[in-house]
């Protein structure tokens, strides 16, 4: 988590995380309710949360509409979070064949056109 001094959870924070880390230490203290509560609250097993509290479990589209339902986070926002975790690992683990991977970039027409840019 963030230091005491920064209540905020930046982007990078967020990315290396499982989103399960997020909704245990944040999301439920923040709302006030026990992991009982929740599970029942969502309608899933207790177990259920707790294997996406330690990361065993991913957020899938349905839990993330769970979660929507449940604490007014967006199912797009979890799904997001579970992306970017993924591909942070991911991308831990594939560093050195990555580099070997010829790079064929489309042009920022292109990109723009497929709806692909991201602002930079």
């Amino acid at each position: 988590m963030t230091s005491a001094a920064s209540p905020h959870i930046t982007r990078h924070e967020a990315e290396a995380r499982h989103p399960g880390e997020l909704l245990r230490n944040f999301v439920l203290p923040h709302l006030g309710v026990s992991v009982s509560q929740a599970a029942r609250d969502l309608g899933v097993a207790r177990q259920t949360l707790h294997r996406i509290f330690d990361g065993s479990a991913i957020i899938t589209p349905e839990m993330a509409l769970r979660l929507e339902a449940f604490c007014g986070v967006s199912a797009m926002y979890w799904l997001r979070l579970q992306s970017a975790h993924e591909i942070h690992d991911a991308r831990a683990s594939l560093q050195q064949a990555l580099t070997r991977i010829p790079n064929h970039k489309l042009s920022r027409v292109a990109m723009k056109q497929l709806g692909a840019t991201d602002g930079r």
